[in-house]
């Protein structure tokens, strides 16, 4: 993962909760007293640990196996993740534009008809309304699919049952036709490319789902150091103008519209957990073939509205 840029006694505190060390234990690790451990924590960002101690932290990080780097990342953008201001805190209200799906009971919010501008060059385009789902299709929604239809489980379910950490994470290693068959057995449909980037962007144009500022902790992409799929509902401060999650990272997202008519060839969206920051805008065009499968990619669906 990315090393920390400035050690304070707050990212510190979270490489020891990380690593699960009492204070004595990261203190023998790091080579420092025991006594300035909670003397870091207790100071948290307001303390900008020597060079020395910087270096010996780089160290530790550097040398830690794999989980606690990725425990380390999450608890490192936990916060940045977790805050939103007033305009999220009124879109995640369940209200007259938000309804449950009958078939797979996942939340959907309203799409209103209308122009939004669209790709790029902010072209206009006219939609009608729909409802799209509100996170991606997670492991637990899959399952229920599966046990319905007998439809072939992914690869990261061993034995054919998800691990039960991802039960909300976003179902992966699924082609297009997978994601087809879901789609069809909960009466849904696949968004297209514009469909999804309206519920991404919101109809004025905006560069992210939050707005036009590049925050990169507003979403679970490269440069989170997390390395791996993260909750659905985990990024409330990158909440689209309708109040769709994950618009922007975790998992790229299969969408119904071909790349050129009759390639077999879909279009993705959305970016993810192992792609770079720059390539998370809504607008950005990406294809794979139809029975293309990664561990970076997933769905959600639309409806009528």
């Amino acid at each position: 993962m990315a090393g920390v840029i400035r050690w304070t006694g707050h990212e510190a505190g979270l490489l020891r909760k990380a690593m699960r060390k009492t204070g004595k234990a990261f203190a023998e690790l790091v080579g420092v007293n025991q006594r300035q451990i909670p003397r870091w924590e207790g100071r948290g960002e307001t303390l900008e640990l020597s060079l020395v101690n910087q270096a010996a932290l780089d160290t530790v990080l550097a040398q830690a196996d794999r989980d606690v780097q990725q425990r380390f990342a999450a608890l490192l953008t936990e916060r940045a993740a977790a805050e939103h201001d007033e305009r999220a805190e009124e879109l995640l209200r369940r209200d007259a534009r938000t309804s449950k799906h009958p078939v797979d009971g996942k939340l959907m919010t309203l799409v209103a008809e209308g122009i939004f501008l669209s790709g790029a060059d902010n072209r206009s385009v006219w939609l009608d309304s729909f409802l799209i789902d509100i996170y991606p299709t997670t492991n637990e929604d899959y399952r229920k699919f599966i046990a319905a239809t007998r439809h072939r489980p992914p690869r990261h379910w061993p034995g054919g049952r998800f691990p039960a950490n991802l039960a909300t994470h976003p179902v992966v290693w699924v082609t297009w036709n997978d994601a087809s068959a879901y789609a069809h057995w909960a009466g849904k449909a696949l968004p297209t490319a514009r469909q999804w980037e309206k519920a991404a962007r919101g109809s004025k144009g905006r560069i992210y789902p939050w707005g036009t500022e590049p925050t990169a902790a507003k979403c679970n992409v490269a440069e989170t150091g997390i390395d791996m799929t993260t909750p659905v509902a985990r990024y409330q401060s990158g909440v689209s103008p309708y109040g769709a999650f994950d618009m922007c990272g975790n998992v790229w997202e299969w969408c119904s519209t071909e790349e050129t008519p009759g390639s077999g060839r879909y279009e993705l969206k959305g970016s993810a957990f192992t792609s770079p920051f720059e390539r998370s805008t809504p607008s950005l065009r990406n294809a794979a073939n139809a029975s293309m499968l990664d561990n970076d990619t997933g769905f959600r669906c639309v409806s009528p509205a």
